[in-house]
């Protein structure tokens, strides 16, 4: 699944082809992904100009004037830049055609979905759709430190991994991106969450923002579908310390890597740097 970093490269990458245009048409290959697409998308885009390309956790959001549209990638989504003339594949389940602009000649946002676990969805103006309402701070602000999860850590028994991975704690933090900056801050992703000292919470926050920072500049972890917007896969996977290594020495200390599953989800860690 693409997390934080391929969604804020994915961002980056339209923006600059959006911004500014007008949309002048939506085509719907089909009408719902993994929920109906709502008639808004179809009836009141058109004819409306992109004023911005924003994102929240994993979702983006094409802002207008009289509302946006909400995107999510799902599990093997993914949005590109294309000429309009370019023919549309099996899983091309939506085009968005905007006017000509000072990026170029006219071009087509095309959202490619094989799973369709991905979702195009509307958010009115003023208004938060029920899938952001919930969702804790974004973790390259100011707002997400290691004073919150130290608090919000209070009496939770839960793993720290599976804490950290929580959107009500801090968004986007995914699998990947928990694996890498626990391993970096030494502690063990077993550990109750409740456990863990505020020096070493302010230690794990000081890694999340500066993994997800050089993995937005590496262009994210490409693993089997997703690639950027111009094709290109991202690199950060080469970097990897832990997640995926199981049985392979670690490059700090040269203990073989482990591999347990904590909800239902595989977890990585060296059980001699991570305690």
């Amino acid at each position: 699944m693409p997390e934080l970093p391929e969604v804020e490269t994915t961002r980056r990458g339209i923006a600059p082809y959006l911004v500014g245009r007008r949309v002048t048409a939506v085509v719907l290959r089909r009408h719902d992904l993994r929920w109906p697409i709502p008639r808004e998308i179809s009836e009141l885009l058109p004819g409306q100009r992109i004023e911005a390309v924003e994102r929240r956790a994993k979702y983006l959001l094409l802002q207008t004037e009289i509302g946006s549209a909400l995107l999510h990638l799902g599990m093997s989504g993914m949005l590109r830049v294309l000429p309009p003339d370019v023919l549309p594949g099996k899983h091309d389940h939506v085009d968005i055609a905007v006017e000509p602009g000072p990026s170029g000649g006219p071009r087509i946002l095309r959202f490619t979905d094989p799973r369709r676990f991905g979702c195009l969805l509307w958010q009115w103006p003023g208004e938060t759709h029920s899938l952001l309402a919930a969702l804790g701070p974004e973790p390259l602000t100011d707002a997400f430190d290691g004073d919150l999860l130290w608090h919000l850590s209070r009496g939770r028994k839960a793993a720290v991994k599976l804490f950290l991975m929580d959107n009500a704690i801090v968004v986007g933090v995914g699998n990947i991106y928990a694996s890498e900056a626990l391993f970096a801050a030494g502690i063990d992703p077993r550990r109750p969450a409740g456990t863990v000292s505020r020096a070493r919470y302010a230690q794990l926050a000081a890694e999340v923002k500066r993994i997800l920072a050089w993995a937005i500049e590496r262009g994210g972890t490409t693993l089997r579908d997703f690639l950027n917007p111009d094709g290109a896969p991202g690199y950060f996977f080469r970097e990897l310390n832990v997640y995926g290594r199981e049985g392979q020495s670690c490059n700090t200390c040269g203990t073989a890597i482990r591999q347990v599953t904590l909800g239902q989800r595989s977890t990585f860690f060296c059980p001699r740097c991570q305690r």
